[in-house]
């Protein structure tokens, strides 16, 4: 039987201003609050999906293996970590069978390397790393707008090491076949968003098409975005088909929900219900 986990990696903040685009802060600062230098916090959670032998380990937060003055950019803050959080549900980095990337940012790829005795090495000694090929080539690649979030120190180890696989989303025999893939390239190019089928219902790993359930609202798109006019395309089409599929969205960076459900409203599909993980029925 599938089980689902949520796995906290820590917290960090980003500018305000940054994370909502062109939306005034006017209108973001209603449902997301910032601190006095404008910053606003983020989670940096990941889902464990536990399905047979396999145990798929879906992001990773940014990681440890970095300096201080690096980290310091990103204000990581909070007591939970990726190993105690894996202990809280009786696993360990050994465990996981694969880690699978929705895509190379270093906020969700980082925790992939470990530094050991100054190497770089697998953080997951025993699993295979997923990514979709054509996120990685950009990110071997970056344009000047994503230069800085794609670090070759979280790349290139997992294809020298040989870990490195290729995710084809209409190839399902790589994965259990509750677990399907969506691709998504507004926010970068190929991120990979993982649908789930559990207790009868789906669940999707959003990614950054929604990095928090603040950014439900079409417009309210980050400046991070390679592409915002695709990546408002991609949420309206995604909304309406989660909304008449009853998907649950479960998000990878908002600090205080795991989950939420849609509904219509006057000002278009808006969250209806949020939740833990833990509490889904079934």
């Amino acid at each position: 039987m599938m089980k689902l986990y949520s796995i906290a990696n820590g917290y960090f903040k980003l500018d305000g201003g940054a994370m909502f685009g062109v939306v005034p802060k006017t209108l973001w600062s209603k449902t997301t609050a910032a601190d006095d230098n404008n910053l606003v916090r983020l989670a940096m959670r990941s889902l464990l999906i536990q399905s047979g032998e396999r145990l798929i380990l879906v992001d990773t937060g940014i990681g440890n293996k970095q300096d201080d003055k690096f980290l310091a950019h990103y204000h990581l803050h909070g007591d939970d970590s990726t190993d105690k959080s894996l202990a809280a549900h009786g696993f360990s980095r050994a465990d996981v069978t694969d880690v699978y990337l929705t895509h190379l940012h270093l906020d969700h790829a980082g925790g992939a390397i470990s530094r050991v005795n100054g190497a770089l090495v697998p953080a997951f000694p025993n699993a295979r790393y997923w990514t979709h090929r054509d996120q990685w080539e950009w990110a071997l690649n970056p344009n000047p707008r994503e230069k800085s979030s794609f670090l070759k120190e979280n790349l290139l180890p997992l294809m020298e090491q040989n870990v490195l696989h290729f995710l084809d989303p209409d190839d399902r025999s790589q994965f259990p076949q509750e677990l399907s893939t969506r691709l998504s390239s507004g926010h970068t190019e190929s991120m990979m968003m993982p649908f789930v089928r559990y207790k009868n219902r789906t669940i999707v790993f959003v990614a950054d098409l929604f990095p928090t359930t603040a950014h439900i609202p079409v417009a309210y798109v980050p400046s991070y975005d390679v592409n915002p006019l695709k990546t408002m395309q991609e949420k309206a089409a995604f909304l309406i088909e989660a909304l008449e599929n009853e998907y649950i969205l479960f998000f990878g960076h908002d600090p205080d929900m795991e989950c939420c459900t849609l509904r219509m409203t006057d000002k278009g599909i808006r969250v209806d219900r949020t939740f833990a993980l833990t509490e889904i029925p079934g």
